[in-house]
């Protein structure tokens, strides 16, 4: 079956793989594709993204439909990591190694008991350690923090490196080190630079348009535009999915050798999430060295950098971690999530276009929910098959 892949955000890239691997042929079509149709740097909110692989410090009071999906994606991270790896060399920055959730006060520390007492009723693994055993660990940790936690379950990947490691695997004609490409796989993807403006049946298939006039068909579609989707006409509308911008700011600093003791390599060891006077903060150390702070969440309409959310992160960030103040500000990147009235995804076949299937609405969950996403695309689409078998 020849798969048309529309976005090429993490959604779209890890569906794109994972229908290749079951042996389908696939288009992956997004306007940040160059004009050679060779893609370039991610943008949007795969790019901003920090890649928690968080389900307990995800985990919302209003939210436990959601929180099974979660799981589901958390599980099949390493299924997906070796996915790759079966394909490409390119490193995904997976790392399986837990994080530390602080509270910078009591009021903080209280919040904290509340939403993991709730976690741990939906089968959350999570224990409370003293500061003083935390900076044992953590020495550049605040001494005055009022409690703190491990979460041995909260690991992490890097986005930009992930997505680098789906379109390596895309590309893919032979496996790492020249070797044979897993048995059964699809032929090498085909990119497309372009803005998909309508989805309608054609046949048994899927007719794609593009703005500058250009048609696609496809035997099916999977339309993982994030909030483009919303610019996507024609028979899918039938099938509505409201959608709005969630707008978060991300810091990147670089730490500098002179604030590492001999024999260190990172002012920490693993993720940190905090809360400091009720506003949550991450800080995600990346082996290159860099600090990853986030994040804010506004629907405030400012598609621009909010100079109050920069402020709010860097204070909350030294509110736990001292030293980020001595650190090199290296990037601010902003980008919309697309969020649904429930903050849940929208995975769902189109009745009205036989063989396209709609993926899009994960909040700021699309990173943890991108192999769960690509295992029910592949479940639809082959659902379609057999119909039409």
């Amino acid at each position: 079956m020849h798969v048309a892949v529309v976005g090429a955000g993490i959604i779209g890239l890890t569906a794109a793989v994972r229908l290749r691997a079951a042996g389908h042929a696939v288009t992956l079509i997004a306007p940040e594709l160059d004009a050679a149709g060779r893609p370039h740097a991610v943008a949007g909110a795969t790019h901003a993204a920090a890649g928690m692989l968080a389900p307990l410090a995800e985990t919302q009071f209003s939210q436990d439909d959601l929180a099974p999906l979660l799981q589901a994606g958390w599980e099949a991270y390493p299924a997906l990591v070796g996915l790759l790896a079966a394909f490409t060399d390119v490193e995904t920055g997976f790392l399986a190694q837990g994080a530390w959730i602080v509270a910078a006060d009591p009021s903080d520390a209280r919040a904290w008991d509340h939403v993991l007492e709730h976690a741990s009723i939906l089968g959350r693994r999570v224990e409370p350690v003293s500061v003083r055993a935390l900076r044992r660990a953590e020495p550049a940790l605040a001494p005055g923090l009022a409690a703190a936690f491990d979460a041995p379950d909260d690991h992490q990947v890097d986005p930009r490196r992930l997505a680098a490691a789906c379109v390596a695997a895309l590309r893919a004609e032979t496996g790492p080190d020249g070797g044979p490409l897993p048995a059964g796989a699809g032929p090498a993807a085909r990119f497309v630079a372009g803005r998909v403006t309508a989805a309608d049946p054609e046949g048994e298939g899927v007719r794609l348009t593009l703005a500058d006039g250009d048609a696609l068909t496809a035997d099916g579609a999977v339309l993982a535009a994030g909030l483009g989707h919303r610019g996507i006409g024609g028979a899918v509308t039938a099938v509505e999915v409201p959608l709005r911008p969630v707008h978060g700011d991300v810091l990147r600093l670089r730490v500098r050798p002179e604030q590492l003791l001999p024999g260190e390599s990172h002012l920490v060891t693993r993720t940190v999430r905090g809360l400091v006077h009720g506003r949550q903060v991450y800080l995600v150390p990346r082996a290159d060295g860099t600090l990853v702070v986030g994040a804010s969440a506004r629907e405030d309409g400012l598609a621009g950098t909010c100079a109050g959310a920069v402020l709010d992160l860097l204070a909350d960030a030294a509110a736990i971690l001292p030293a980020v103040r001595e650190c090199e500000l290296v990037e601010i990147t902003t980008a919309a999530r697309p969020g649904t009235p429930d903050d849940a995804p929208r995975v769902l076949a189109v009745p009205e276009a036989p063989g396209a299937v709609v993926a899009t609405g994960f909040h700021r969950h699309g990173v943890l929910l991108a192999p769960w996403s690509a295992g029910r695309i592949l479940e639809l689409l082959h659902a379609r098959l057999k119909e039409i078998a």
